[in-house]
């Protein structure tokens, strides 16, 4: 009988672990669906503890950070942390040829010295409710989208304004399963946010783009803000008479660090993903978005790194954009890898076979269900070549700046042909113009834009079809007989949006009657021709046949449901908080080869190579390492650790997202994912897919024993 309990607990165990990881889970449902598996992995704290309103808990110490972050509270007076990458526009913009914040790294002394951030808010939930009931109050099956929408639409607006009646707080409702659940949020928006401190890129963004996606990985991925509230601790917009926010809540640290096999759990905020969408959605994907947008993103990089290594104003002008465009150009190759690898697809059609299977064994089924998933192939059929139009006009149209900055300009000169618009609004408008292209031209190289606009042109008008381009491109190429680089050189010679002197002079005596001046402009025009294209012949039909896809979306989120009633689902992440857990775990990438669960400062070390920007070594972090100076912040084995990987299910979003342990205590910042595992938006797969997270001791050491700025760790509760 011993033997027989001691397999099953093993088989259960095994079971365990090989699930653990998948799932992004709604933190409200946490005791319902979650607590009992989660405490039988080692976790020791309660569902209430994460998420409660009745009592403080750890929901109140999480934020969502600018427009797509996670940040988390770590002391009583306001400090927050997220990821260095994600505070790296703040930092960027900061930023001179006399203070390069991102070669030197920022630290505020005192309070005094942190920088304010104009435009950057972080967003605390207050609470979540279950609304799905009034929201689809008045929807009858029979009803057309539009009526189901309207209804919809109706029901939400009602409930939102009721939630803020009376209230400080902000009320959004949001759609859960595709559509058949609805949860409504209360928040708090915090508007004066001041940076406080960032380790140099060298240690922030170590590795850089080469090690973006990948492990091992040995980067210092974190920045510190500071939230400022008035003087009744409630929100308000910047002021020097602002004091430092009283939470209620702030994440304990913790100096136990992290073992294989270990709980974690991540709370964040995020952004999206796509678990249940059908084959046919993973084939365009994976085959017809891709591909393009992965070539089109390495022609714009290679000619920003080629300015980049010339010039270092240069670098700081585009060390974001460049960040940004990378970004999901790597992940985009890494997820088409991890799909093929999988064999994702073929899996999809074999639970769609099944799925058939069971729907036609009952005429109630098959009437409800039957034909679902031939729509979806004959609605994705059509929405084929429009997603590759769409990908271009993206990638490659919108890839040019000065094309985007261009159509800014289409408000002015529409209001000024306006003969009812006032002198006045025409003159509060031309100013805020001025404003944006002071901001604009703050972060812009022309030869850079110059380049970028011949090589995608070229790219565009070779791949696609002269009926899928706009008219003025179809035309130009003919005239320029597709000598892009003559093209490009001529139209921004010409054009006043490439100069910010000539813009300038043209905005500081702007009049209504100069509006032809606009519209006459090369740039303009090209800009015009590109967006018009998009807005009369590829939106409406995409908006269109994504309104199907979309009903028949929901419809298929409701029949899997049925189909696997045993199965826990969760929802597709949407940017609203979640809680993912799973356990400290190594992997194989691949044959014949082991990766470990975390790196060391040695990694570090062994990458060094001066020549290269992304590896160079700060000479005080080197002389830290071979004095072995690392204090109470060292592992047990003496070593300085940077990173560990463990099996929660992330996605874009949960960058700068806080890793708790059993206790609730911080012990990372989860900063990205494996290039193994990047095709987790669409399917999971335990045995590849990890999270990355920079290890907080590793956080503490840099601001305390690097930066001198050990205040700051005083601030914080830390747990030994």
């Amino acid at each position: 009988m011993k033997k027989i309990t001691t397999l099953f607990t093993i088989l259960l165990l095994t079971i365990r672990l090989s699930l653990a990881g998948e799932g992004m889970w709604i933190p409200m449902l946490l005791e319902q669906l979650n607590e009992p598996e989660m405490k039988s992995m080692g976790m020791r704290i309660s569902a209430e503890d994460i998420y409660s309103i009745n009592k403080s808990s750890l929901k109140d110490a999480i934020l969502l950070f600018g427009r797509g972050c996670t940040a988390e509270i770590i002391s009583d007076q306001g400090l927050i942390l997220t990821n260095h990458h994600c505070g790296y526009g703040q930092i960027q913009r900061h930023s001179t040829l006399e203070h390069d914040y991102l070669t030197t790294g920022f630290w505020a002394m005192d309070k005094s010295q942190e920088l304010p951030n104009p435009g950057l808010s972080v967003t605390l939930l207050i609470r979540m409710e279950d609304v799905s009931k009034q929201v689809l109050e008045g929807v009858k099956a029979g009803m057309s989208e539009k009526e189901r929408a309207d209804i919809i639409k109706a029901n939400t607006s009602r409930i939102e304004k009721a939630a803020m009646e009376g209230t400080s707080y902000n009320a959004r409702i949001r759609p859960f399963y595709y559509g058949n659940e609805y949860y409504l949020l209360i928040t708090q928006t915090f508007n004066d946010v001041r940076l406080v401190g960032a380790p140099p890129s060298n240690i922030g963004k170590f590795g850089g783009d080469t090690d973006n996606w990948m492990w091992p990985r040995h980067t210092g991925d974190f920045s510190m803000f500071r939230i400022y509230v008035n003087k009744n601790n409630e929100p308000a917009d910047y002021s020097p008479d602002n004091v430092p926010y009283k939470p209620k809540s702030h994440l304990p640290v913790s100096l136990k660090g992290v073992e294989k096999n270990d709980f974690t759990f991540v709370f964040g905020y995020p952004g999206s993903t796509q678990e249940y969408l059908p084959s046919y959605a993973i084939g365009m994907i994976t085959g017809t978005e891709n591909p393009p947008a992965i070539r089109l993103r390495e022609n714009r990089l290679a000619i920003f790194d080629r300015y980049m290594q010339q010039s270092d104003l240069v670098r700081i002008q585009y060390s974001n954009k460049y960040a940004g465009v990378a970004n999901y150009w790597k992940k985009m190759i890494g997820e088409n890898r991890g799909i093929r690898k999988l064999d994702a697809i073929e899996k999809k059609q074999a639970l769609e076979k099944q799925f058939t299977e069971w729907a036609n064994a009952d005429n109630a089924r098959k009437a409800l269900y039957g034909g679902l998933l031939p729509s979806f192939e004959k609605a994705y059929n059509r929405l084929l070549p429009i997603s590759e139009t769409e990908t271009y006009l993206i990638e490659a149209g919108l890839g040019i700046e000065v094309l985007r900055f261009a159509y800014g300009f289409s408000q002015l000169a529409q209001k000024s042909r306006d003969k009812t618009t006032s002198a006045e609004e025409i003159s509060k408008l031309a100013d805020q113009m001025k404003s944006n292209a002071e901001g604009y031209f703050k972060n812009y190289h022309m030869p850079v834009d110059r380049d970028v606009f011949a090589a995608l042109m070229a790219d565009w008008v070779q791949h696609q079809e002269p009926s899928a381009l706009p008219d003025l491109i179809q035309k130009q190429a003919i005239v320029w007989n597709n000598d892009f680089v003559a093209w490009s050189q001529d139209i921004y010679a010409k054009s006043m949006f490439t100069d910010e002197s000539r813009l300038g002079k043209f905005l500081n005596s702007y009049k209504a009657t100069k509006a032809k001046k606009i519209e006459s402009d090369p740039m303009f025009q090209l800009a015009q021709s590109v967006y018009d294209y998009y807005f009369s012949k590829v939106q409406p039909e995409s908006q269109q046949i994504t309104m199907q896809l979309d009903s028949l979306q929901r419809i298929y989120m409701q029949a899997l449901m049925e189909f696997q009633p045993n199965r826990r689902f969760y929802p597709d992440a949407n940017s609203t908080l979640r809680v993912t857990y799973g356990v400290v775990d190594d992997y194989y990438p691949r044959d014949a080869v082991f990766y470990r669960h975390y790196t060391t400062l040695e990694g570090i070390m062994e990458k060094e190579d001066p020549a290269i920007y992304d590896y160079v070594v700060e000479p005080r972090l080197k002389e830290l390492y071979n004095s072995k100076d690392y204090g109470r912040y060292a592992a047990n084995d003496g070593s300085m650790r940077i990173a560990f990987i463990a099996s929660n299910h992330t996605t874009g979003g949960n960058s700068g997202s806080p890793v708790l342990n059993a206790d609730g205590q911080l012990v990372g910042v989860n900063f990205d994912r494996n290039w193994e595992g990047t095709m987790s938006d669409l399917m999971y797969d335990p045995d590849q897919c990890r999270n990355i997270s920079l290890d907080i001791r590793y956080c503490l050491f840099i601001i305390d024993k690097f930066a001198g700025a050990g205040h700051l760790v005083d601030e914080m509760t830390i747990v030994d």
